[in-house]
């Protein structure tokens, strides 16, 4: 009986209102912006893998992006050394986004993915500083370089002995 009185406070507990105020309401009501809808927007699937897709806003931010299949040679490289090669299909994207900042500044961003990886191009990407190095180049020496002296030997020559052949038993 005990047990089922514990129960029956905790229930009453757990379904109280609660008397926290909700976020949403006070976001709401201090919300300063206009809402942005979608004006336009397209969809396209194809069987052979391929896609295309787009969507514009109200605050005039747009994207779009397609797809293709594409086939791959791949190349790996097993445990013992081997390489197997294997064509595999994969995809390869493209597409662009345009939107406008709040303080009013024009963005466009375009990018590619492919083989050669994520490829993003925009004016407002940052661009590594290009080096112009100049290569030193280590100093000419113009040595002479020492020449051997050259000797010249008279090789001794042994007196010829008369030849005889011993041991033969003739």
């Amino acid at each position: 009986m005990k047990l089922f009185v514990i129960a029956a406070i905790l229930a009453v507990a757990v379904a109280a209102p609660s008397s926290y105020k909700t976020e949403e309401k006070k976001y709401e009501k201090d919300y300063k912006y206009p809402e942005i809808t979608v004006t336009g927007q397209s969809d396209e699937r194809n069987l052979d893998g391929s896609s295309q897709w787009n969507y514009a806003q109200s605050d005039y931010a747009t994207r779009a992006e397609s797809q293709t299949q594409k086939k791959f040679t791949v190349t790996t490289v097993d445990s013992y050394g081997k390489e197997t090669k294997e064509e595999v299909y994969g995809n390869t994207n493209q597409g662009s986004s345009y939107w406008v900042s709040p303080e009013g500044e024009k963005f466009t961003l375009t990018w590619v993915a492919d083989d050669a990886g994520f490829q993003p191009k925009g004016d407002h990407l940052p661009v590594a500083p290009v080096h112009v190095y100049e290569l030193p180049v280590a100093p000419v020496h113009e040595y002479e370089l020492p020449v051997a002296p050259v000797h010249e030997y008279e090789l001794p020559v042994a007196p010829a002995l008369p030849y005889r052949r011993t041991g033969l038993g003739y």
